[in-house]
């Protein structure tokens, strides 16, 4: 095992993980929102009202008269500055290298990534088919311009920025962190779950919806990808998976609650919030399952394992 044990090298004080907590997010929200600024700066000079149909929309970028592909890179430029963020700060604060949170070693094993990715996407389009052949009435083609294609590219380039952005941080850092602190495993996997969901209260869904019928959902993305993290002792197959879901949700479906408004090949009209989780629930069942097979994770009981520090590290406060 690597991931979750290469935890106790370097320096692992509690103010050391808090610190860089709050520095990556002050950098991807004031630098990485520097470009969204200005342009909100610029239109409101032109119309002073903008500022208020924003704060009603906040992700609806077409109110400055973007095309919704560049609102996109907009929205997705912070997660990537975020990124950089902790890319700068992790050997400086930690005095550990951006490998050592990915998996505990010096590869990363992309291999993991897109097999990961693969297994996602087609769970994902199985679920989307079933659900548009139950509910055809639910579903309206949105956008079949060459716009579509567009959102493609960018969605792949940029995408996965966005994802292993919350993954380093959540499933990769903070996990790490929590078993420096707890030394067994589920304890971090119940933490950076909870957290992941919270970092995303202040998504539309949750205004629309309601904290308590939104946050369920959140929380159970972070356990699926904090599941596989642990079994598969690295953070490379739950990039791959958050990657495709987000991906695939861009490009095939959106709703007018998304928190990222794209030109999508269909909107669905109406959101269930129990019935998605209900779905994901089940769907991420089949995803563990498939991925044990695939990558021939012995059992389930590592989750409830303790961790011991390697008789070679020297912890450093």
């Amino acid at each position: 095992m690597n991931h979750l044990e290469s935890s106790f090298a370097g320096k692992n004080s509690f103010w050391r993980y808090f610190v860089m907590f709050i520095a990556v997010f002050l950098a991807s929200n004031i630098i990485g929102g520097i470009p969204l600024f200005i342009a909100v700066i610029i239109k409101t000079i032109s119309d002073p009202q903008i500022t208020a149909r924003l704060a009603d929309n906040p992700n609806d970028l077409g109110l400055l008269g973007f095309d919704p592909n560049v609102g996109l890179i907009m929205m997705l430029i912070p997660f990537m500055v975020g990124l950089l963020a902790f890319i700068l700060l992790i050997k400086p604060l930690n005095q550990r290298s951006l490998q050592s949170v990915i998996n505990g070693t010096s590869a990363v094993r992309w291999s993991r990534f897109f097999i990961s990715a693969l297994v996602w996407l087609i769970i994902s389009a199985i679920y989307l088919i079933v659900y548009y052949k139950l509910d055809p009435l639910n579903f309206e083609l949105n956008n079949t311009t060459r716009t579509l294609i567009i959102l493609s590219v960018i969605s792949v380039i940029f995408i996965p920025f966005q994802a292993a952005f919350e993954e380093v941080l959540f499933r990769g850092y903070l996990m790490q962190g929590f078993a420096v602190l707890f030394r067994n495993r589920w304890l971090p996997l119940a933490f950076t779950s909870i957290l992941f969901g919270l970092m995303h209260s202040l998504n539309p869904e949750v205004k629309d919806f309601g904290f308590l019928i939104m946050m369920p959902q959140y929380i159970l993305f972070g356990l699926i990808f904090g599941i596989i993290t642990i079994l598969d002792d690295g953070i490379e197959a739950a990039m791959g998976a958050h990657t495709a879901n987000n991906i695939f949700l861009c490009i095939m479906i959106t709703n007018e609650s998304s928190a990222l408004q794209t030109p999508a090949l269909y909107e669905q009209l109406k959101v269930f919030p129990w019935i998605e989780g209900g779905a994901l629930l089940v769907s991420g069942i089949i995803f563990i399952v498939v991925l044990k097979i695939i990558f021939k994770w012995k059992n389930f009981s590592l989750l409830f394992g303790k961790i011991e520090a390697p008789g070679n590290v020297i912890q450093v406060s």
